[in-house]
C-alpha cells in the first residue's frame, strides 16, 4: 500500500495547474459537515470564551507544535 508521503512526494511533482485542481479536489471530498450559521455561531461562542478569559489562545508556536504531531 502507498505512504502518505509518497503520494505527497508524488503530487509535488506534478504541475502548478494539476496540483491546483488536486487540492481543489481534496478539499470538496473534506467538505465541512456543519452549515455556515453553526460554523459561524461556534466561532463566536469561541471568540467569547477568549474575551471573556474562560480559555487561552494558543501561541503560533503552540499551534504549528500541535499541527506538526499530526
Amino acid at each position: 500500500m502507498i505512504k502518505t508521503a509518497e503520494i505527497q512526494k508524488l503530487a509535488l511533482q506534478l504541475p502548478a495547474r494539476s496540483r491546483l485542481k488536486l487540492a481543489g479536489e481534496l478539499l470538496r471530498s473534506t467538505a465541512p459537515t456543519s452549515s455556515p450559521e453553526e460554523t459561524l455561531a461556534e466561532a463566536a461562542r469561541r471568540d467569547e470564551e477568549i474575551a471573556s478569559g474562560k480559555v487561552r489562545p494558543l501561541t503560533e508556536a503552540e499551534f504549528w507544535r500541535g499541527v506538526k504531531k499530526r
